[in-house]
């Protein structure tokens, strides 16, 4: 029996879409929308240079209470005793002398450390990213979590005041980390709702869509109407990211001539008119990436190694691409420790590390690392108070973290975040748990706890001063449409100084 029309074109434009996803999104019709995309905001004018945003997620929620370590005795309450005292015991307090120093001018020159695994390791390709610190292009935002608006203990205590909902589940922190909104659930990721917003107006003849994830299709990178691309990692070419198959054999010229004359027909049908232009755009930023230059930096061999070295071919290839703004998704996965945790975190640590540095080098090289930032979020952060003894000690889910923000243009070698609300001028969490006179950090309040950082500073906050970074326009409409609880945080861009 002959093929009908539909058949045919279903089975070409599978091999064709086979390549990768462009995110369809039609369970909300996301592809319809762009089908009749227009700017949002017509008067909007592009901006001048080129900028982009990478965020690097660590999947499975990572202990922050291992990466950045108080490292001083001066009396104040966060200092590495208090840190030993509640990690040591049962073995998994990092030894003093093997952190990595930090000087913090904005706490009057306290000591830090950072994880021993984020300078150079045998075996690496480079010193890692503890030196930026040093040279300015490294900061740190701690306590960063999930909240729908500012939280006392008190106030977390009390049925009356809301919270963000199912805290400690993976799944619901990954969501609204990358939708940035606790409130309520959401089909769209902020990266996705600001390539919404300026796509057309920064990007009006881009060959590739603004948002490109590394890691599969994401929900940080999907929007009303943006369409994301998503493609491999470096062990593919940019040449055959988005190769279609199906069309190189016996014939293939031919099949591709019908495959593009059948998909001009039934086009007043919305979903196979979104479908075709779906195909149309693979095609096209497949023809835009046939050509491409390697890179110069050495990126290690390891998967977010990979991701990152694919984001830095991209970007090499910007202008060919006629893209004036870019977001890039990439992930690391494997933080979920609840035992093992001090293996599985030298491991981890090393690989993001080693990776973040080869990519600020080649933005070093292609001269755009002042216009290049990549910052990093997670699920959570893990209790304070260890799971387990020895070598299978571990660590439960917990909320508020500390987030890394690298780049020319970031306030580098500084800590950043709200005040806690004691009145002590420090950002950092009181290193005190349950219900120790003094612990207004830890969300429990029994007599041992568990050592929950309440945040002091949201998600939303922490993205909004990146996203108006990117040139996201700060009228209260716009802030409100990709950030939709942002108000509930007064002062904002002036505590959170870490980008211009």
């Amino acid at each position: 029996m002959d093929e009908t029309r539909r058949e045919f074109i279903k089975k070409s434009g599978g091999c064709a879409l086979g390549m990768v996803a462009l995110a369809t999104q039609m369970h909300h019709l996301g592809s319809v929308s762009a089908f009749a995309q227009k700017a949002i905001d017509e008067s909007a004018s592009p901006s001048v240079g080129y900028k982009a945003l990478v965020l690097l997620y660590w999947s499975g929620g990572n202990d922050g209470n291992n990466m950045v370590i108080p490292n001083h005795d001066d009396g104040t309450i966060s200092n590495y005793a208090s840190y030993a005292a509640l990690r040591q015991p049962q073995g998994l307090a990092i030894p003093r002398d093997q952190l990595l120093p930090i000087s913090v001018p904005r706490l009057g020159g306290l000591t830090y450390g950072l994880h021993p695994s984020l300078g150079p390791v045998t075996g690496g390709v480079n010193n890692g990213i503890h030196e930026l610190w040093a040279q300015g292009k490294l900061g740190i935002v701690t306590n960063v979590g999930t909240l729908v608006r500012p939280l006392t203990k008190a106030q977390y205590q009390s049925s009356s005041f809301q919270k963000p909902y199912q805290l400690y589940s993976h799944s619901d922190q990954v969501t609204q980390s990358q939708t940035a909104n606790s409130a309520t659930q959401a089909f769209t990721g902020w990266g996705g709702r600001i390539a919404d917003r300026l796509a057309s107006v920064e990007n009006p003849s881009g060959l590739i869509p603004m948002v490109t994830s590394i890691a599969g299709a994401q929900l940080f990178t999907s929007g009303q109407v943006t369409l994301p691309l998503a493609i491999a990692d470096s062990n593919t070419t940019p040449a055959n990211v988005l190769n279609p198959l199906g069309f190189t054999n016996t014939g293939g010229s031919a099949r591709l001539t019908a495959f593009n004359n059948i998909r001009t027909y039934d086009l007043s049908n919305n979903y196979i008119a979104a479908a075709s232009h779906v195909t149309d755009l693979a095609m096209q930023a497949n023809t835009s990436l046939q050509t491409w230059q390697e890179v110069t930096a050495t990126f290690p061999n390891t998967s977010i190694g990979r991701q990152l070295k694919q984001v830095a071919r991209l970007i090499k290839k910007r202008t060919d691409l006629s893209v004036n703004r870019q977001v890039f998704y990439v992930q690391i996965g494997g933080f979920d420790t609840h035992t093992t945790q001090l293996t599985t975190q030298t491991t981890l640590f090393s690989q993001f590390s080693q990776a973040m540095r080869s990519f600020y080098d080649e933005m070093v090289v292609q001269g755009v690392s002042n216009d290049v930032t990549l910052f990093t979020l997670s699920d959570f952060n893990r209790t304070m108070n260890p799971a387990g003894t020895g070598a299978t000690v571990g660590s439960d889910h917990a909320w508020g973290n500390h987030m890394f923000v690298m780049g020319g243009a970031v306030n580098g070698g500084n800590l950043y975040g709200s005040l806690r609300p004691d009145g002590s001028g420090n950002y950092y969490p009181t290193l005190l748990m349950g219900n120790t006179t003094g612990a207004l950090d830890d969300a429990d309040n029994n007599s041992s706890g568990r050592g929950r950082w309440i945040p002091t500073t949201s998600v939303d906050q922490y993205c909004a001063v990146l996203a108006r970074w990117f040139g996201l326009p700060q009228d209260q409409q716009t802030l409100s449409a990709v950030f939709p609880n942002l108000g509930n945080f007064p002062g904002t861009f002036s505590q959170l100084g870490f980008l211009p």
